[in-house]
């Protein structure tokens, strides 16, 4: 069957989920799913996975181009899965190539902060910003960068991974061969190490005034906080955004990293900066991972 070149389908791969979306040129949404990551999620479970929801959301095969977004940096053509730490087995995974001949389609990957950014970008907080800094808060605490309105991605297009910058040289080892990583303060896991239980529960216990749930939000945000004075100092970015599963907790812990943020970074190189909540939620990823399948594979002159 034709596919419709001015349609596209978005993929957010993360460690517990998968987040399907079929975008037009505009950006609507016309059909969308979820499905758990399956477990372990090495490449090959992963790709079988990503084919049967990929034909679930475009069953009748109206979109020619597929973006996926992947939580680690890819090759600058965009068809290599560098490293993805956080996901066993993935190094050097070719899956634009594993994925093209089973679907019949384009595909194009990209590091999931990088989409994420990309969709607020386009439809989100981050409209008419030029420089940007978002992190994404899960499994993994993942990021993009926009730079005078472009995406940084550095040499060999393995930046940005702003989760992986050290905030302390004793602190938990991390996946990437790091030691306290930012990822080790600010992901779900190092937020159960401060609370053993489920992060919605958490900021529903500081939405009812627990002070508990307040405080650890609190030490959870100093954290971050530290972090983000690092990035703002080497981007001095106009925008911070937060997004990914944490930032539901935004409310109570974006206060704790916005003082941290003030104590620690002179005024001239955080002179008008805000730093808040992705407008996006979680569509950010599958939207922006769309959207870069649309410039990047029309960009080239691809058709089906």
């Amino acid at each position: 069957m034709a596919t419709d070149s001015a349609q596209f389908i978005g993929v957010d791969l993360g460690g517990t989920a998968i987040k399907l979306g079929r975008f037009d040129q505009q950006g609507h949404l016309l059909a969308e799913t979820e499905l758990p990551t399956p477990q372990p999620s090495v490449p090959g479970a992963v790709t079988v996975a990503l084919c049967e929801a990929i034909e679930t959301v475009d069953p009748n095969h109206h979109a020619a181009f597929v973006g996926v977004g992947l939580p680690g940096p890819m090759d600058a053509e965009g068809r290599v899965a560098r490293v993805c730490i956080n996901l066993p087995g993935w190094l050097e995974v070719p899956l634009a190539d594993w994925l093209e001949p089973r679907l019949n389609r384009h595909v194009t990957l990209a590091n999931d902060g990088n989409c994420a950014l990309v969709g607020e970008a386009w439809q989100g907080a981050a409209q008419d910003f030029q420089n940007v800094v978002l992190l994404t808060l899960g499994t993994g605490v993942g990021g993009g960068v926009m730079l005078g309105g472009q995406l940084f991605v550095g040499h060999n297009g393995a930046a940005a991974e702003p989760g992986l910058i050290g905030v302390d040289s004793e602190g938990p080892s991390c996946n990437s061969g790091n030691q306290g990583s930012l990822e080790q303060y600010a992901s779900i896991g190092a937020l159960q190490r401060l609370w053993a239980g489920d992060p919605e529960e958490l900021s529903e216990r500081a939405a009812s005034g627990d002070r508990e749930a307040l405080e650890i939000w609190e030490t959870y945000g100093r954290k971050l906080g530290v972090g983000i004075s690092s990035l703002v100092y080497v981007f001095t970015p106009q925008l911070v955004l937060v997004g990914g599963g944490l930032a539901g907790g935004a409310i109570h812990f974006l206060p704790a990293v916005r003082q941290e943020v003030e104590k620690r970074v002179q005024a001239v190189s955080r002179e008008g900066l805000q730093i808040r909540s992705c407008a996006l939620g979680n569509g950010a990823g599958r939207l922006g991972a769309a959207r870069l399948a649309l410039q990047r594979l029309l960009s080239v002159g691809n058709a089906p």
